[in-house]
């Protein structure tokens, strides 16, 4: 497997910072009520550190396959860290918004002032590079219009942004905050499944 699409996916996760919550999204209920997601929203949009591990599945039509993740944020500061399957690679990304470095295992370091001229320079892939810091906290990106579904429990089940398709399946509780335990994401010929294994969220900004 080429670990092009694991960088593709740590690429996605760096933005230039947090800023506040959409009002450009259309919500269609399905189960859930307006209001309890408001307060959901707002409670989650609140974290802005947390440390992740997981695993991770990419399909794409040249390339398929897994391998694991470890994600740590603080405020707007990421340390992403992805392995291949049978340890074939690895790669690390990190950095702030205007001073990004990816290092790939036996290939070298790369750097950039934004995700996504990293991401195009050294990939040659054209993905939404500021919105997987908001959907792997199960919240739309707020600089674009989105149509969202809600669960019975009023959280996200079904988000379409920006020509990508993302599906919440499961939940967890941590720390008195509900948070995606796994989601899939379809778009642009490419379908990544996240699978998170343990969450240490933080709220650093109190």
């Amino acid at each position: 497997m080429s670990l092009r699409p694991l960088f593709a996916l740590a690429l996605l996760a760096l933005l230039a910072g947090c800023s506040g919550l959409s009002t450009r999204e259309a919500v269609q209920q399905g189960l859930g009520d307006s209001a309890r997601w408001q307060a959901h929203k707002q409670q989650i949009s609140t974290l802005d550190g947390w440390q992740i591990n997981g695993k991770v599945g990419i399909r794409a039509p040249r390339d398929s396959g897994s391998g694991t993740l470890f994600w740590l944020q603080r405020q707007d500061y990421a340390d992403i860290r992805l392995s291949g399957p049978l340890g074939r690679g690895a790669a690390r990304l990190t950095g702030r918004p205007g001073n990004i470095e990816l290092e790939v295992a036996n290939q070298g370091r790369y750097q950039a002032s934004s995700p996504e001229e990293l991401l195009q320079e050294q990939l040659g892939l054209n993905l939404p590079v500021s919105h997987l810091l908001w959907w792997i906290r199960g919240l739309p990106a707020p600089d674009s219009k989105s149509r969202l579904t809600l669960d019975a429990d009023s959280r996200l089940a079904q988000l379409s942004q920006d020509g990508w398709e993302v599906s919440y399946t499961r939940y967890t509780e941590q720390d008195g905050y509900w948070l995606p335990e796994r989601l899939r994401l379809e778009g642009h010929d490419l379908q990544v499944t996240l699978v998170i294994k343990d969450w240490q969220p933080r709220h650093l900004g109190q």
